[in-house]
């Protein structure tokens, strides 16, 4: 793979990132309601759940994916229905300060699980990987060493892009004390939860 395949591949990458989605929106309410140290381990399953996402693509099972209505059709509808539990969840999150407590008991494994399965259950990824990597790929040279380029720096981008979300967010928190204006953004992310499942619902192979 050559220097101007690959930046061409980490600019694409960044914006696939970058692009509003559940991941996102995932990493910026952990910031805001859990600050940055515990929501590392919410970014950690994103990773996870985008490297599964990889091997599938690399591995050819992505393809089954892309080209079976059932196997998409399951795998989106099970998305979209965790995408709206996570939405009325974090709707009905509590905005009172006196209730810290009750936030600090949401331990830093279940972060990483909720975050691994926003990702596990978005099949759009991997439709996508299967769909970009071949573009990126030379078809007279080795494609193992190829893919796993690819791979390691699909991961990277994407957690330095969730890191700056929930920093973001974790920062803004420090200003935003009122339990009112603590309510109407966890409704605001409560809803982006919600459009991102709408969205899904949405989608075709």
């Amino acid at each position: 793979m050559t220097l101007e395949l690959w930046f061409g591949y980490l600019v694409t990458a960044i914006l696939f990132s970058l692009s509003p989605g559940s991941g996102a929106v995932n990493s910026m309410a952990n910031g805001l309601n859990y600050g940055f140290r515990r929501s590392l381990a919410s970014v950690a399953g994103l990773q996870l759940g985008l490297s599964v996402h990889i091997i599938l693509a690399g591995v050819g099972l992505g393809t089954l994916v892309a080209q079976s209505a059932t196997a998409f059709t399951v795998i989106k509808w099970l998305g979209v229905a965790y995408l709206l539990w996570l939405g009325v969840m974090q709707w009905r999150q509590s905005s009172d300060t006196s209730k810290l407590t009750l936030r600090a008991q949401v331990s830093a494994g279940q972060l990483f699980r909720q975050a691994l399965v926003v990702n596990l259950t978005n099949p759009k990824t991997v439709v996508f990987l299967v769909a970009l990597f071949p573009q990126f790929l030379r078809p007279e040279a080795a494609q193992a060493p190829q893919l796993l380029i690819l791979g390691v720096t699909t991961v990277l981008v994407d957690a330095c892009v969730m890191l700056f979300y929930i920093t973001l967010a974790a920062k803004l928190s420090r200003y935003l004390k009122s339990a009112r204006v603590m309510q109407r953004l966890n409704r605001l992310f409560g809803s982006l939860f919600v459009g991102c499942g709408v969205l899904l619902a949405q989608a075709r192979t």
